[in-house]
């Protein structure tokens, strides 16, 4: 695998006219092309910022971010969909709006919403599927610009239980054969460790990086079996140890 994303010392301040906040302080890490990457850590210890800075809806304070010309895409934590827009529509709204949708673009995301159980619903508003089928939408409508590597925002928060294991098997596969690379901002331990390849925790703000863990289990497979993994109980065990939970 080769590197495709390189941050060194990232650092994000905030300023109020009362005082200066820390948010990130000399964050570090590298992505390998098709690494699955996740990042836990105490809530609000700015893990969502790190993912802010690389997307550019923030400025950082310093460090440096490396990617070459490799194409980044975001999903938020909420699916965003537009209800008065159709699925396909939805899906095209970011090519729209980038002034780059032509025939070629519009049949290769009519093509992914067919591949992915997604083809009867084109004409189909948002109120007319599940939980789970709008997120899968909303991944679409980032993998239609064609990025390298998404970053994903706490994308199944919103969702029970079981509509969130179900998604998250349906990501990390869309993910795997669209070849993408993925770093995962989540709180649920469990999810970072069935779909990562690395668990990066973070300390309390400012965030820091804290310890590191190369995920390596018995019979690496999709989300749900990697539950059942012996080797998963020791990691979910060891990364909860190292989360400051106060």
């Amino acid at each position: 695998m080769s590197k495709i994303l390189e941050i060194k010392n990232l650092k994000k301040n905030y300023h109020t006219i009362q005082k200066e906040t820390c948010a990130v302080k000399d964050f570090s890490m590298e992505l390998e092309e098709g690494e699955f990457v996740a990042i836990v850590g105490p809530s609000g210890c700015g893990k969502s910022t790190i993912l802010s800075i690389l997307s550019g809806l923030e400025e950082k304070s310093s460090g440096t971010i490396s990617y070459g010309d490799k194409k980044i895409g975001y999903m938020l934590q909420t699916d965003a969909l537009f209800e008065w827009l159709t699925i396909l529509e939805n899906c095209l709204l970011g090519l729209r709006i980038k002034k780059e949708l032509t025939e070629e673009k519009k049949d290769y995301v009519i093509s992914l919403l067919k591949k992915y159980g997604l083809g009867d619903f084109l004409d189909s508003y948002p109120n007319h599927l599940s939980g789970g089928m709008r997120q899968r939408v909303a991944l679409i409508r980032t993998l239609a610009t064609k990025p390298d590597i998404l970053l994903a925002d706490e994308p199944f928060s919103a969702l029970d239980y079981q509509s969130r294991l179900t998604i998250s098997e349906d990501v990390f596969r869309i993910l795997k054969e669209e070849k993408k690379s993925l770093i995962l901002v989540t709180h649920d331990i469990a999810e970072a460790v069935s779909m990562g390849n690395r668990v990066i925790v973070l300390t309390k703000r400012p965030a820091m990086i804290k310890k590191e863990y190369e995920i390596v289990l018995e019979h690496p497979s999709t989300p749900i079996e990697n539950r059942k993994d012996k080797a998963f109980s020791y990691y979910y065990e060891e990364i909860w140890k190292e989360i400051d939970h106060e």
